[in-house]
């Protein structure tokens, strides 16, 4: 699902994210700084070996968040341009899951207003994050899986 507006772009899809495409569309030739926020799938979380994520959405209220976020951004910082597109479905290491990029004629409102939507999607937008370990998986957020105990013959291995 996208949604595009004259200078905002918003998006949620199944695809790989184009972040070069999404950073040029927000700088216009009034802008002095593009921000950009690039969070992808790190090989570990919790001290466990991360294999894959898979995320999921409550999409049609997903963007609808993600726009409000975009409309407060040029309520409250002298910004131009946001663009916020978030990855659904399996997502391998190294891949990129949120892109963000907000341009402004000055550097300071575009890092706060990064900071400030990057912060929001996390806290207030219908994503769920589930983790794939070796010997489990958890949605983020929720119980990790036990570590195995150590066994007295795994120990004398060490």
């Amino acid at each position: 699902m996208s949604v595009s507006a004259e200078r905002d772009f918003i998006q949620l899809t199944r695809d790989p994210l184009d972040l070069q495409a999404i950073a040029l569309h927000v700088r216009g030739a009034e802008d002095g700084a593009v921000v950009t926020f690039d969070g992808f799938v790190r090989n570990q979380s919790h001290g466990r070996v991360t294999l894959y994520l898979d995320y999921e959405a409550y999409e049609p209220m997903a963007v609808l968040k993600m726009n409000e976020i975009a409309t407060h951004l040029h309520e409250n910082f002298a910004i131009h341009r946001v663009a916020i597109a978030h990855r659904l479905g399996r997502l391998k290491i190294g891949e990129t899951s949120v892109f963000i990029a907000v341009s402004a004629p000055h550097r300071a409102a575009a890092f706060d207003a990064c900071r400030y939507a990057i912060d929001t999607l996390k806290r207030t937008v219908p994503i769920w994050k589930k983790e794939y370990f070796e010997d489990g998986a958890v949605w983020a957020g929720g119980e990790l899986p036990p570590v195995p105990a150590e066994t007295p013959e795994r120990k004398s291995a060490s």
